[in-house]
């Protein structure tokens, strides 16, 4: 994860996307093409992309027309599965944050661990347990090796 940024539940992705964009502030000039999915399509986003960051490409990743039930989408796959890596903390699968810069700080804290441990698949029927604030052992986050 490059950057992030966590707005109240009321912010449109739409919108989210053109402000995390805009607080980027040159900090990664290589950026050359972003994927989008089809929420973002239209002149709003797309205009305040490329005023954000003027290189940038904007592609719409789209559902395939004749597709039904579950595929697999070119491109959109990569963000779903980093997303379904970082659910693996407890403290993320769950909206417990009070305040936007606690939860970001944990969104930086299991994208460390991700990139420190290496993202590597579970065994099947594997279970982790983890002790809970109140010392009971519930399901949680992988813990590194």
């Amino acid at each position: 994860m490059l950057h992030a940024l966590v707005t109240a539940a009321n912010v449109q992705d739409r919108d989210g996307g053109v402000l995390l964009l805009s607080t980027l502030f040159g900090q990664f000039p290589f950026l050359q093409k972003l994927f989008a999915d089809s929420a973002d399509t239209g002149p709003v986003f797309r205009d305040g992309a490329t005023t954000a960051i003027h290189s940038l490409m904007v592609e719409i990743v789209k559902r395939a027309d004749h597709a039904k039930g579950f595929v697999v989408e070119p491109k959109r796959w990569i963000v779903e599965r980093s997303i379904g890596w970082l659910n693996r903390c407890r403290r993320l699968a769950k909206d417990w944050e009070n305040r936007n810069h606690n939860a970001l700080a944990f969104l930086h804290l299991a994208s460390i661990r991700l990139m420190v441990t290496g993202a590597k698949p579970r065994a099947t029927g594997e279970i982790l347990l983890v002790p809970t604030r109140r010392g009971s052992i519930q399901p949680g986050c992988a813990r590194p090796g």
